[in-house]
């Protein structure tokens, strides 16, 4: 009897040590960890406008393509917006038009006015010059003319004399009355030629007042000229601030297309539409809220594109690389195998992501072993029904050989 315990002892310890041997031969280039769950992309979907929930064709855990419209929102206060910002801009485009019309305008006027100027100074110059020689000229004829006249009536006065002395030797016979005769004729031609000397001389001083006085107009008209030519040389100034005005014009007509385009896409955010293909989750709003910009409204997860995070001990991931064969078993479908591989191997341990990180240069050190995040991502085709879900926990194994 104690034989036959022996030996089936003995076969008992033959069988667990066999299988022993084979379970750590069939494990011995296997890593698994239940410390990993099923990850997703969340892609939440936020109102961009504010205003009233006319429509929300959509439920809670609904299957939704890219593009599906998910909420609209009364889009009539943006169409009324879009009106104006057009009419505003066609407001503005007809100003600037406008603007870049009177450029050239003002542009060649300026010339012009410049050029027309600048002859009228030289013109008035040149009068003015010609009016002072004028000038010159008078007053030298002006000083002959007196000088002719004192010589005038120097020789009047001698004659006038000479009969007044002739006058008493005639009677006494002294003197011929030819001689006296001489005397008088000659006496009445000076006195002529003294009163032709005196109207030179009113003549020439008219002539110098005439000179004077066109010399005095011709300054006027230089003076003129001179300020006609300054305001014309402002031109330049006035043409830089016509372009100034015609680039104002177009930085409104850019502003105003800018609010064209914003009251567009304000009219097109008044519709949500999914941008990704998933499930809509987190559904919180109804027909006839008044949403505001910036409110969440639901969110939607792309089933098709989940993975696993699976936290290794440091221990472990001595023989782990990206690439390597992975199998994985969901809590929720033990009878079910899902196929991966290792994508990545996060650079630092999940505690060095915590809000307060561990730091061992303080207090009392009491070595804990790390875990160290391993991204695995499921091969093409193992998920076709979208069985796993973000959350979920898994136990992936990793095959290192």
């Amino acid at each position: 009897m104690t034989a036959t315990r022996v030996r089936i002892l003995v076969g008992l310890l033959a069988i667990a040590a066999v299988a022993a041997g084979a379970w750590w031969w069939m494990t011995r280039n296997q890593e698994s960890t239940d410390d990993a769950q099923v990850d997703g992309g969340v892609t939440p979907i936020a109102a961009r406008v504010g205003g009233t929930v006319i429509a929300v064709p959509i439920v809670d855990n609904q299957q939704v393509d890219e593009g599906t419209v998910l909420v609209e929102i009364d889009k009539r206060d943006f169409e009324i917006a879009l009106e104006r910002a057009r009419a505003e801009l066609a407001d503005a485009e007809a100003s600037a038009a406008e603007a870049r019309a009177g450029l050239p305008i003002t542009a060649t006027s300026a010339a012009s006015q410049v050029t027309t100027a600048k002859g009228s100074v030289e013109q008035a110059t040149s009068e003015a010059a010609a009016a002072g020689q004028a000038i010159e000229a008078a007053r030298a004829r002006l000083v002959t003319a007196r000088a002719r006249q004192k010589e005038a009536l120097a020789r009047a006065e001698k004659s006038a004399k000479d009969v007044e002395r002739f006058k008493p030797l005639l009677a006494k016979d002294e003197i011929a009355q030819q001689q006296f005769d001489a005397a008088v004729a000659a006496a009445n031609a000076d006195a002529a030629a003294a009163e032709s000397a005196a109207a030179q001389v009113v003549e020439a001083e008219l002539e110098v007042r005439v000179a004077e006085s066109r010399l005095v107009q011709a300054r006027a008209r230089v003076q003129q000229a001179s300020a006609e030519l300054d305001e014309a040389e402002t031109g330049p100034e006035q043409v830089k601030a016509t372009r100034a005005r015609v680039a104002a014009a177009e930085a409104r007509v850019m502003q105003a297309r800018a609010n064209v385009k914003q009251a567009e896409m304000n009219l097109e955010y008044a519709t949500l539409r999914a941008p990704v293909k998933g499930t809509v989750s987190k559904k919180s709003v109804e027909v006839g809220q008044l949403i505001q910009p910036g409110q969440a409204l639901m969110a939607i997860i792309p089933l098709d594109r989940v993975w696993i995070t699976a936290n290794f001990k440091e221990t472990q991931v001595e023989h782990i690389r990206p690439g390597q064969r992975v199998t994985i078993r969901a809590d929720a479908y033990s009878s079910k195998t899902f196929n991966g591989k290792v994508e990545s191997i996060a650079a630092a341990t999940g505690a060095r992501f915590s809000l307060l990180p561990p730091d061992n240069s303080t207090g009392n050190f009491v070595k804990v072993v790390q875990r160290i995040p391993v991204r695995i991502s499921l091969d093409e085709g193992q998920d076709p029904e979208h069985l796993l879900r973000p959350g979920m926990s898994v136990v992936p194994t990793v095959h290192t050989n």
